[in-house]
């Protein structure tokens, strides 16, 4: 198996990282105190991030991708 490791501070090679990032500061904006954030409030944007449509799964969700893989095995 390959292992890959991306350099310090090259966002680039982390695109996936860097996209759910992205995504998850739609909801909490750089400089949001976590301490504050409730678990319901976590759960309720994975759920979100989760059911949303990427364009990379063929417009599956991530959630629909996960389940059709598990029935699969």
């Amino acid at each position: 198996m390959d292992i890959y490791f991306a350099f310090p501070y090259h966002s680039w090679e982390r695109g996936c990282n860097e996209n759910t990032n992205g995504l998850l500061r739609q909801f909490f904006p750089k400089g949001s105190p976590f301490v504050n954030i409730q678990q319901e409030d976590i759960e309720r944007v994975v759920k979100l991030i989760n059911n949303r449509p990427r364009k990379r799964l063929n417009y599956l969700t991530p959630y629909e991708v996960f389940i059709e893989n598990m029935h699969l095995t």
